[in-house]
């Protein structure tokens, strides 16, 4: 497990319009999460009981120190607390210490060393077998990771030592440079290249499947959101677009139909 991309989630200033918004766009069910002392809700494909990702708002100290509506990923890992101190040790920040979320698990956010920010997370594993889970190109489900790197070269080599990636795929974009694509020893799960200059820092992106490009970008307009590059045909024939939110929290999408 150590290594993959096993949760993802909406930072923002408004949750009830998030939760709609993401409901017309991807399709998702909101509730809340039943969580003591907070308030965080569960997106999730109808049918499955299985989250799919995270909702909460932005704490008034978060506001306080300007972090904007952003959605974030987690990486599994064996240790939080170790791992937590290689990315310190090799450059990269600790900007919350590892502590345990009580009946889920342990996790910590981190830097990498170009300023990316990432979470870890250690999941507490339920007894008994799991809820059954969508296939991995299922409407609704993540379907990429991308990371705008100030180097792409150097970011790389910094995540094959902290999370064992190996290359895939490098795809030659001209002008942009090299979109390297990364994997865990199967299919490639996301892609990194150096950030083109109007890029203003480098951050990690997450792409949501969806059913057709067209329809989803229209879906997108509709809710009050913006599309600001695409949709357009990426290697393997896929479609992408990628977009803000009302909030101005980026996302993108991603099909197999335009």
């Amino acid at each position: 497990m150590q290594g993959s991309f096993v949760w993802y989630e909406l930072m923002t200033t408004d949750m009830a319009a998030a939760a709609k918004f993401y409901g017309d766009v991807a399709g998702w069910q909101c509730k809340d999460s039943g969580m003591q002392g907070m308030s965080y809700s569960l997106f999730n494909i109808p049918g499955y009981d299985m989250g799919t990702a995270g909702l909460m708002e932005l704490t008034a100290e978060m506001r306080a120190r300007q972090i904007p509506p952003n959605w974030t990923g987690y990486v599994a890992v064996d240790d939080v607390d170790a791992k937590a101190g290689a990315f310190a040790e090799e450059g990269g920040t600790v900007h919350m210490a590892p502590h345990d979320i009580p009946g889920i698990g342990r996790f910590a956010v981190v830097g990498d060393p170009q300023g990316a920010v990432i979470c870890l997370f250690k999941p507490n594993m339920p007894d008994g077998p799991l809820p059954p889970e969508p296939d991995a190109s299922t409407p609704g489900t993540f379907g990429w990771s991308e990371l705008m790197a100030e180097n792409g070269e150097e970011a790389f080599a910094f995540y094959a030592k902290m999370f064992g990636w190996q290359k895939d795929t490098a795809v030659d974009m001209g002008p942009l440079g090299i979109y390297q694509l990364f994997g865990l020893g199967g299919p490639a799960i996301g892609g990194m290249m150096t950030k083109p200059a109007d890029v203003p820092m480098p951050f990690w992106g997450y792409y949501i499947n969806v059913e057709a490009i067209d329809a989803a970008v229209e879906r997108v307009k509709a809710g009050g959101g913006q599309v600001i590059n695409g949709p357009m045909e990426v290697p393997g024939s896929a479609w992408i677009v990628q977009c803000l939110d009302p909030q101005g929290a980026y996302f993108a999408l991603v099909s197999m139909e335009r």
